[in-house]
């Protein structure tokens, strides 16, 4: 059940949450309890004229009504933290699921639709959280207190009131529903525009290089409207919705005061119980006024609700077998074993391929884009699962033990390197989260960055800015390479990482990765063949297959697909 999934949150906070439904109960007891004093005072107080006692009793009342304020002020106070609290660990969970999700998720889904769960929908679900049994215990606990004592007073005249009341729950139950579809769909427009949003914010510098900034103000445009018309269907919805109900709390007083007029010239009720009854009646409507007001929260609420089980009930492709254990990688031998795999079902992006590098040794993958060679290289830190074959280092297959010990002994640059909006200091810290001012310093020195940090203002304490725009592209690349030798893996993975570097720069970085790669296993994927000549064994990948393999002079001397690769990017320049 989808409000169980909101209850198990509760738990951890349930001293806070019962300090809430206390004050909700003796804030709706005091309620009750007015018109009752009121009419004790009528009866028996007024006429005799016990000026002390009915002094005394208003003085009760004050009382009374200021501990209804103290508690009025705990419920907003200690509900609303207790809402935040619940809402913060319904955001930690769904962090904590995000990262558990594949590469494959994260492939299908938009960062900007993400971040809108993990904001909008949740506030939603605070409210819920934090209002919903607050006000469903005021309301109900008022409304059959009230009916009770009316019953007990004059039936006839409560009889009216019960009746009217489940002709207003079944309307407001019917506007409810069309409420809650158009808040999903609201849902989803807003979903929509912080997606586009975060995809023009990060696509800034190119749409001004292209000079399309009215491009994306039209697509803006066109998801602002799409929101505004969703908008205005739920405030139409909502109109409706509480027109309905402020008609029935209007009538509701209209129709006790008619009745119980009636029945006052028929002799068969007097002033007294009239007056008593009108108050049970203020008393009422408030509630059920607070009712309706639940409706609109429990109606956004649980869209939010539906949302975040939508994530939460997604799981990973890639899972760990239940006996799993961490990796023991003492060499960094590498045994790819026939594997086949593809991202759909129709087409297989690497056939039967065979590889097996040895400990230490640096392989180079090289051909055409498209061939399989990414793919390769994020199928050995199981970003993705082989379709068929296996993978195996050091002897043991990587299915068989945890993902998080198979990548802490691997190290990974990449073409795009993600850079944090920190400083120089904690993005190389990254590498490894617990290491010393020194070290950092050592793996800046040995990525050969150590020299511009110091000519940067701050040195390590420099911000870099978002994804590093205050940084070069290579000052980008050799910072990640720090990481690499602060994490200091067995195996290393280089993915293209010097394709977008200019030609000088990229000889600057590869002495670093030379650096790098001593006394690891390397897999090194290169667009620009001449910065692989030196690898103890190059292999071809076409079509998801390896189509060559051997040293450089030796497939230069075959003639093959590599010699053409090498021959052209020779008399092109590159």
């Amino acid at each position: 059940m989808i409000l169980g999934t909101l209850a198990q949150f509760f738990k951890p906070h349930k001293k806070l949450f019962i300090l809430d439904m206390i004050c909700a109960v003796m804030v709706a007891a005091i309620d009750l309890a007015f018109p009752l004093a009121s009419r004790y005072a009528m009866y028996d107080m007024l006429p005799d004229k016990a000026y002390g006692p009915f002094f005394a009793l208003m003085i009760c009342a004050v009382c009374f009504y200021i501990i209804r304020s103290f508690g009025q002020y705990i419920m907003t106070y200690v509900g609303h933290l207790f809402g935040v609290y619940v809402e913060a660990d319904i955001r930690a969970a769904l962090f904590r699921h995000l990262q558990e999700l594949d590469f494959e998720f994260y492939d299908k889904n938009r960062t900007g639709k993400l971040m809108s769960r993990l904001t909008g929908d949740l506030f939603e679900i605070t409210e819920l959280a934090h209002h919903g049994p607050e006000d469903l215990l005021i309301s109900t606990l008022t409304i059959i207190g009230s009916l009770c004592f009316m019953f007990w007073m004059e039936w006839r005249l409560a009889l009216i009131v019960a009746v009217l009341i489940p002709i207003f729950v079944i309307v407001v139950m019917n506007r409810r529903r069309s409420m809650s579809a158009a808040s999903a769909e609201v849902k989803r427009k807003l979903a929509g525009i912080n997606a586009d949003i975060e995809s023009s914010l990060s696509g800034m510098k190119t749409s001004k290089a292209f000079a399309n900034e009215e491009v994306e103000q039209d697509r803006f445009t066109h998801s602002n409207d799409s929101y505004i018309e969703a908008r205005r269907v739920y405030f139409k919805t909502m109109g409706t919705f509480f027109a309905t109900q402020e008609f029935f709390m209007c009538i509701m007083p209209v129709v006790v005061i008619a009745f119980g007029g009636y029945l006052i010239m028929r002799g068969s009720l007097n002033y007294i119980d009239l007056i008593t009854f009108t108050l049970f009646v203020n008393t009422f409507v408030s509630p059920v006024r607070k009712l309706a007001q639940f409706a609109e929260i429990f109606t956004n609420g649980m869209a939010g609700l539906r949302r975040f089980n939508e994530i939460m009930e997604m799981q990973p492709v890639v899972v760990e077998a239940p006996d799993a254990k961490p990796i023991q990688v003492t060499r960094g031998d590498i045994d790819v074993n026939d594997i086949s795999f593809s991202y759909d079902e129709n087409t297989e992006v690497i056939e039967h391929l065979d590889l097996h590098i040895a400990a230490g040794e640096k392989v180079a993958v090289v051909g055409p884009s498209g061939g399989g060679k990414s793919t390769l290289c994020q199928l050995i830190p199981r970003f993705y699962d082989v379709t068929e074959g296996s993978i195996l280092i050091d002897g043991q297959d990587i299915r068989s033990v945890t993902k998080t010990s198979i990548r802490e002994n691997i190290g990974i640059v990449q073409q795009d390197v993600f850079i944090f909006a920190d400083t120089i200091l904690e993005n190389i810290r990254y590498g490894r989260p617990g290491a010393t001012y020194d070290e950092v310093v050592e793996a800046a020195k040995r990525a050969e960055i150590y020299d511009d940090i110091m000519d940067m203002p701050d040195h390590f304490e420099t911000y870099v800015g978002e994804r590093g725009t205050k940084l070069s592209g290579g000052q980008k690349q050799r910072l990640s390479i720090a990481r690499i030798f602060l994490k200091d893996p067995k195996i290393l993975i280089l993915d293209e990482a010097t394709s977008a570097l200019d030609t000088v720069t990229e000889q600057k970085i590869q002495k670093s990765f030379d650096q790098l790669a001593l006394g690891r296993t390397s897999l090194v994927i290169a667009h620009r063949l001449a910065t692989v000549r030196d690898a103890d064994r190059i292999i071809v990948i076409e079509d998801g297959r390896i189509t060559e393999s051997g040293t450089h002079e030796e497939l230069l001397s075959r003639g093959g697909e590599y010699a053409t690769l090498y021959n052209t990017q020779k008399l092109s320049g590159e």
